[in-house]
């Protein structure tokens, strides 16, 4: 238990340089190509860092056989991805605003494209609620339906968030790799830095979760209860860790677009996946989680509304949904 420990803590490290020069490169390539942090928050960052938590229920489903363990994982984790993005880590995102503002310009207040965030939730609900929905009903053909629809509201997210887009000329720090390898800052070294990012983020993640499943299995915690709580937690650790980095430099924007661009992404293409590939019937835990999910979400969409600014309180709400979740599994035995 104590060598798994340490490697979860070191696996922790892996992710961490892996988001680091991350959001580095991926700041330098929006510079490159031009764009604003809508895109370069809410789709190239998002997308990247999303895709450990794609690729486990994506090989949980696909290559199930129809193992019942094996769907309770792909579910969960489909579930479990959009639970913790709009509840663990708009809270940490809050906390880390109050934490970082004593070196932030905006103190407490985050300063933030309101429209791409709005935009970005917004979508979130409708998708996902229609995810859940469809749920409910026993019409294989319409859920193929829904799952190809969602699939085409994403594309629509994309073209709507590049169109609407401007470019930003925000002073950069110096790409990391330039520094190491004494480089000039071209297309072709930005591009070598993200990748091995991305692959430092996904083996650090996939150490974590090996490592976590082993001390779950001593606890005795259910396969479907892992799913939702303790894989996405790794998986979604690059977006956190990500949105911390942000904003302790005081671009909020990116730092929860990296979040919602997230959301938006893991409500469409992950569960189109899951939609196709089982029967997609939603247990009492997981529509819990959806709720849960969507609730939080609301909340931070209703306070940009209703006060057009955004600080960490609405935020930091996230935490109560995390907590009221918990201590749901603790009552159930965490089965």
């Amino acid at each position: 238990m104590l060598q798994n420990i340490i490697i979860l803590i070191l696996s922790l490290g892996i992710i961490l340089i892996g988001c680091e020069l991350f959001t580095n490169g991926i700041e330098w390539l929006g510079k490159r190509f031009e764009l604003g942090d809508g895109v370069v928050g809410s789709i190239f960052s998002a997308v990247g860092t999303c895709l450990p938590e794609t690729l486990i229920p994506a090989i949980a489903l696909l290559f199930s056989r129809n193992d019942l363990n094996s769907v309770n994982i792909g579910i969960g984790a489909i579930a479990g991805a959009p639970f913790m993005l709009s509840t663990l880590a708009f809270f940490i995102t809050g906390l880390s605003a109050i934490i970082f503002s004593g070196r932030r310009k905006t103190k407490y207040n985050l300063n933030v494209n309101l429209d791409v965030l709005s935009r970005d939730i917004s979508f979130f609900v409708i998708v996902y609620t229609s995810a859940i929905l469809v749920s409910l009903t026993a019409s294989a053909v319409f859920k193929y339906i829904v799952a190809v629809l969602l699939v085409i509201c994403y594309v629509s997210y994309v073209i709507k968030t590049v169109s609407n887009d401007k470019a930003s000329n925000e002073e950069l720090d110096r790409l990391i790799f330039d520094g190491v390898f004494n480089t000039r800052t071209g297309i072709a070294i930005i591009i070598i830095q993200i990748i091995a990012a991305l692959i430092a983020i996904i083996a650090g993640a996939e150490l974590f979760i090996k490592n976590i499943e082993v001390v779950s299995d001593a606890m005795n915690i259910s396969a479907l209860v892992l799913s939702i709580i303790i894989t996405p937690i790794a998986t979604e650790l690059p977006e956190k860790f990500n949105s911390i980095i942000w904003i302790s430099k005081g671009k909020d924007t990116l730092a929860l677009g990296n979040i919602t661009g997230a959301m938006v992404f893991q409500s469409c293409i992950p569960v189109s996946i899951g939609i196709l590939t089982t029967a997609w019937k939603l247990d009492t835990i997981t529509l819990v989680s959806a709720f849960m999910a969507l609730a939080s979400s609301l909340i931070t969409f209703i306070w940009i509304r209703r006060f057009r600014c955004l600080n960490p309180v609405p935020l930091l709400s996230g935490g109560i949904f995390y907590i009221f979740f918990i201590c749901f599994l603790a009552a159930r035995g965490f089965k």
